[in-house]
């Protein structure tokens, strides 16, 4: 115990390594780590809560790093304290992150006021790693006020980042047709704000008819609020263009979710979710981690690929096997 007291007491103090360190443990799939986890979490807890949370996805190709990298140092230079988390494609061998993301911002990750961190999303989905809402509070603990996390990429899969952060933001890019997406649901209605990014030069024409497609694309979609109408604004992150109005809108959604009391109601919400992420993964993990209910599960789930058993009575099965230990 005392070795997580002094672990959270130099994660509060900014220590770097500390910080990497403490979410290391977390995201640990050791069974004996995750008690210690579990008490650095909660001795952290106290302390998190302060940041605004920026959650960023698009498709491959549509520069988020490069956005990122970009709008992260316009933040530093307002003097903004910045955490990176930005999800990986996990390798399937290793299970580590393959694209790492600190060699693609060598810029934003040379600032002394800015940590990121590379995680494995290890097939999780909604895009982000299994253990991002830990992540965030320990960035929060150790004082950094702005949380970005970076998720894998876009579908109807990715909207779980929506319940983990604060303002939601949603990229794309000209010319490609992806704007025509914008009239079917998913990812587009958790949307708070969207940005089309490389509206610079020759794409100049096609971003601004690809904001007037999105624009009536979101007409069509029930707003999530009645106070705020999501923006579509264009800016180019490679010529460090319209950054100062994307930190606008999410300062103004902030302020008026704060304003109305929306702000808190929707981190309470989010930190109910994120009990019931645990108790599913909890139940995951002992059909995973018990030898005796897993030797039952290959059991029931051949007797599944062979016609014998209905899905629906398999898990019940499976259930059942777990309330009689």
């Amino acid at each position: 115990m005392n070795n997580i007291l002094s672990l959270a007491e130099r994660v509060r103090n900014g220590e770097l390594r500390s910080l990497a360190k403490a979410i290391t443990l977390v995201e640990s799939y050791k069974a004996g780590d995750r008690s210690s986890a579990d008490k650095l979490v909660s001795e952290l807890l106290p302390y998190s809560g302060c940041s605004i949370r920026i959650g960023i996805s698009g498709i491959p190709g549509v520069g988020k790093s490069t956005f990122i990298e970009s709008f992260g140092m316009y933040l530093v230079n307002l003097g903004y304290r910045i955490a990176v988390l930005a999800i990986d494609p996990s390798s399937q061998q290793s299970g580590g992150a393959i694209l790492g993301d600190k060699t693609r911002m060598e810029k934003l990750a040379g600032q002394s006021n800015v940590f990121i961190r590379p995680s494995p999303s290890r097939g999780a989905l909604g895009g982000v790693a299994c253990r991002t809402r830990e992540a965030i509070l320990l960035c929060e603990a150790a004082g950094y006020n702005i949380v970005i996390v970076e998720t894998v990429g876009t579908g109807q899969s990715e909207i779980s980042v929506s319940s983990m952060v604060d303002f939601f933001l949603l990229m794309k890019i000209p010319g490609t047709g992806d704007e025509l997406q914008g009239i079917k649901r998913g990812v587009m209605e958790v949307a708070d704000g969207i940005v089309i990014n490389k509206a610079d030069g020759e794409n100049l024409v096609s971003a601004n008819l690809a904001r007037q497609q999105i624009e009536n694309a979101l007409r069509i979609l029930a707003p999530r609020s009645a106070q705020w109408h999501v923006p579509v604004l264009l800016c180019s992150a490679l010529k460090e263009e319209g950054l100062d109005s994307v930190w606008e809108m999410i300062k103004d959604y902030v302020d008026l979710m704060k304003s109305s009391g929306d702000f808190s109601i929707k981190r309470q919400s989010q930190s109910v979710d994120w009990m019931w992420a645990v108790v599913y993964e909890s139940i995951r993990d002992i059909f995973v981690n018990d030898p005796h209910i897993s030797l039952q599960m290959q059991t029931i789930k051949s007797a599944v690929l062979e016609g014998q058993m209905s899905a629906h009575s398999a898990a019940n099965k499976l259930m059942s096997i777990i309330q009689s230990d």
